[in-house]
């Protein structure tokens, strides 16, 4: 079998490196965007090539090895700390059909990383007339669709719910029967977990979602 070329192993050993220096970032510096945390490691590492960048899964795995390698338990507390929260959470808006997605279900989260959770309904109003209600502040935004990142926004409000930010993006009832995870090829994977799950890894303890 030949080799490959020489500059396909640079290139791979160079999107490595950007991948740890960017878990480095966002753990010790606060960035909490995986495109800022990717951009400024390419440039403190020098990378030419947009090429050599790393997806987001990749970072997201440097990103939980670095928590688990240098704050251990702390880590393992601050997750179980984040879930307990997200599953009550969950269960104020159970309604609404809730799954939790994002860094706190993978075990990647920090101290003062947002808890994201998908939300279904006919259509954002609802929610907003929901929090309303109940007298819960919030703030509007937008972000990609999990399904279509690169076609489609969705709402999202941000209330602060147990001292912790709160992401609640609101998706159309359809979405619900659409894949579990988005297209790798933009670095938009999107793992969920209902109630349940996310119930289970609160008995566990354990800072991973497949466990």
């Amino acid at each position: 079998m030949p080799r490959p070329p020489a500059r396909d192993n640079k290139s791979q050993i160079m999107r490595s490196r950007i991948a740890a220096q960017a878990a480095r970032l966002m753990a010790e510096g606060g960035i909490d965007d995986f495109a800022h945390a990717k951009r400024k490691a390419a440039r403190q590492l020098g990378a030419q090539s947009t090429q050599s960048l790393p997806n987001n899964s990749e970072i997201e795995t440097e990103l939980k090895a670095y928590r688990e390698l240098y704050r251990g338990e702390r880590h393992a507390a601050q997750i179980l700390d984040l879930r307990r929260k997200a599953l009550s959470a969950m269960r104020f808006f159970e309604k609404f059909d809730p799954y939790l997605t994002g860094s706190v279900l993978t075990g990647s989260a920090g101290a003062n990383s947002a808890i994201h959770i998908q939300l279904f309904a006919a259509n954002e109003k609802e929610l907003q007339f929901f929090l309303l209600d109940r007298e819960i502040p919030f703030d509007i935004t937008d972000e990609p669709h999990f399904q279509r990142p690169r076609d489609d926004q969705v709402c999202v409000l941000r209330v602060v719910w147990q001292g912790t930010q709160l992401q609640l993006a609101i998706y159309d009832p359809i979405a619900r029967r659409g894949a579990l995870k988005a297209g790798a090829a933009n670095g938009l994977t999107v793992d969920r977990a209902g109630i349940a799950a996310v119930e289970r890894l609160v008995d566990t303890g354990s800072t991973h979602a497949n466990s």
